[in-house]
């Protein structure tokens, strides 16, 4: 039976062994650039870079006003449309910039203040927001004009360049995070000129508004979706911060950086998904294909977390000391990468079915819900190995109300976008 389910979707394999070849070249560089940056700043600096970094990837989804959707949707369907797209997403880029510049000031007036400079802020912003999302727009390009391979290429590149900086930073003689702020920005930037002149698809670039309007109405419903994805999905780490300071945000920042590098492989599995659904929506009909799908996302992320705790537990210095002097609380967080993945399967589902709004709504409302339970956390329990325990109460409690909100909304017709 799994020999003929493997051959009668080996093309889809195929696809997704593309896709996660990526994934797997992007998780090793990854620790290699999370290892050398995590040793060579401050606990407390680390701690104020992925915080700050995490604010960029909320703000970068404001960047084009969502945007992408449209061209990632056309580069699916219409790829001969891709150059007019193309030209009204850099259109739309450009219009966003003031709101995207002020966003920024008053997350760093809120969440930073006097701990970060705010010329850092900005420069660390930048280069995620800007330069590393626009390197995202080529990948997402690609991957709906079926060029997984490329894509994965192109993925495992920018994630090399980054490393490569954090190698070379480690061994220069001023390692401050102001210092760290360009070594980023410049890696970020040389993978983008990268991208738009070998991976981007030959196009003429236009601007045709008429084809513009009827996608309009999804376009702001991805990028409130998107906003509130990231704003429940970063908002841990800002929240940290503020209650706890740098330092602790640093411990915080260490533990989910791990827990992050579980997500990867499944990210890839969700990207072929959404794919798969936009061409036939009805497929998650079956309670027993969706019980199994949530059943691999949850036990895969496990599992993965577990594995790396257990190796980190016989070898604790293997990733710096840094990163030593936290791992004991990794088992403390088990069940949370499954959870976490499971929620951003669930919120894809609906994207996928062309169901934005929705998502939006449901995003708006799991994000609410993050900020009270983890501000309860933070306040309740002041020691940090009670309310790192907490978080997976914290996270299923989440989990269970994405799971009602979406399988709510999966029961309403899809909309082809």
């Amino acid at each position: 039976m799994v020999a003929h389910l493997l051959k009668a979707n080996a093309g889809l394999v195929r696809d997704y062994f593309s896709v996660i070849s990526g994934s797997a070249g992007r998780l090793v560089i990854s620790l290699a650039y999370f290892v050398a940056l995590a040793n060579t700043l401050s606990i407390a600096e680390f701690g104020l870079f992925a915080t700050a970094s995490a604010a960029g990837v909320v703000l970068s989804r404001l960047v084009s006003f969502g945007f992408v959707s449209p061209l990632y949707r056309i580069s699916s369907v219409k790829p001969q449309l891709v150059g007019a797209y193309t030209g009204g997403f850099l259109a739309a880029v450009f219009i966003s910039l003031p709101i995207v510049a002020l966003a920024g000031f008053l997350a760093h007036l809120v969440f930073f203040g006097a701990d970060l400079a705010l010329g850092t802020f900005a420069v660390i912003v930048a280069a995620e927001a800007l330069l590393w999302r626009s390197l995202e727009v080529v990948v997402i390009v690609n991957n709906g004009l079926n060029r997984f391979g490329r894509a994965a290429l192109l993925v495992i590149i920018g994630t090399a360049l980054r490393a490569t900086a954090a190698v070379l930073f480690a061994f220069s003689s001023v390692t401050t995070l102001a210092a760290w702020s360009w070594w980023y920005a410049g890696a970020n930037g040389m993978a983008l000129i990268i991208a738009v002149m070998f991976f981007y698809p030959r196009v003429r670039l236009r601007l045709v508004p008429q084809l513009y309007r009827r996608r309009l109405a999804d376009s702001f419903a991805v990028t409130g979706a998107e906003v509130l994805f990231y704003v429940q999905s970063e908002l841990d780490k800002l929240l940290v911060l503020a209650v706890g300071g740098p330092e602790t945000a640093g411990v915080y920042a260490i533990i989910m950086r791990l827990v992050d590098l579980t997500a990867l492989p499944v990210r890839s599995f969700n990207m072929m998904l959404v794919q798969k659904l936009m061409r036939t929506p009805d497929m998650l009909r079956s309670l027993k294909i969706r019980g199994g799908l949530e059943a691999g996302v949850f036990v895969v992320s496990t599992l993965g977390l577990a594995a790396l705790a257990v190796f980190l537990y016989i070898f604790p210095r293997a990733l710096g000391a840094n990163v030593a002097s936290v791992v004991s609380l990794l088992p403390l967080v088990l069940f949370v990468p499954g959870l976490r993945n499971l929620i951003e399967y669930q919120a894809e589902l609906l994207y996928a079915r062309g169901q934005s709004g929705l998502r939006a709504l449901n995003l708006a409302l799991l994000g609410l819900a993050k900020a009270a339970l983890l501000s309860w956390l933070l306040v309740t329990f002041l020691d940090r190995h009670d309310w790192m325990i907490w978080l997976n109460a914290m996270f299923a409690a989440l989990y269970l109300l994405s799971a009602y909100l979406t399988y709510g909304a999966i029961k309403k017709p899809a909309r082809r976008v």
